[in-house]
């Protein structure tokens, strides 16, 4: 099993990552929580090529996945749960828990280090997804929680950095309930980039060298 997950990998990941996408982008078009500025049109074309160029250069940096060291690990016995002999249900339950807080922690230092925000804030210069939700706000981190984090504001700019998790936000102070101006009227977005024309492919991938 573990084998034929790790061939696969590619086609799983692909396939999550569309049905998701597919998901979310009929939700955005039944159930916007805010007018568009910008149509998707003209929002998607740059950030999918963001999202193929991102995974390719990954995969020719990086060609053991993620999964792939995840299961010579276990095949090997190496890490910590392996060492403490913990049951399957409880290490992928302390798994989960553990990458969302590394990863919620990485986000912290992108914003904290300023050559990483460089690069990060390719991120901020495009809207996210308009989508309206409501449920599991105290659990899971929904797409109002992470709106807040794109805004223009700074002190908003800098809340809300939870991936899966918003626990993390409200353990270490990081969490913002609502923007300042409220969803519908907050601007989102970095101000040096809110000319459309910076959607454009070509001009994503110049921003993390050009100075704020």
């Amino acid at each position: 099993m573990p084998q034929a997950l790790l061939a696969h990998a590619p086609v799983i990941r692909l396939g999550a990552f569309a049905s998701v996408l597919i998901v979310v982008a009929l939700w955005e078009a039944l159930a916007p929580r805010r007018p568009q500025a910008i149509g998707r049109a003209r929002r998607w074309p740059g950030n999918l090529g963001v999202v193929v160029i991102g995974t390719v250069l990954v995969r020719l940096v990086f060609p053991v996945t993620a999964v792939g060291t995840a299961l010579l690990a276990e095949s090997r016995g190496f890490g910590l749960l392996h060492a403490i002999r913990a049951p399957a249900w409880a290490a992928i339950l302390a798994s989960v828990i553990a990458l969302d807080l590394a990863i919620y922690l990485q986000h912290v230092l992108f914003h904290a280090v300023p050559v990483l925000w460089r690069f990060h804030r390719m991120h901020h210069a495009d809207l996210e997804f308009d989508v309206t939700t409501g449920v599991l706000r105290s659990i899971l981190v929904t797409p109002e929680m992470h709106r807040v984090h794109h805004s223009v504001a700074p002190s908003e700019t800098n809340s809300n950095y939870g991936f899966n998790l918003a626990w993390w936000d409200r353990l270490f102070g990081t969490y913002r309930a609502q923007p300042a101006a409220g969803h519908e009227r907050m601007t989102i977005g970095l101000e040096q980039f809110r000319d459309p024309r910076e959607l454009r492919l070509d001009r994503m991938l110049l921003q993390p060298f050009r100075e704020p």
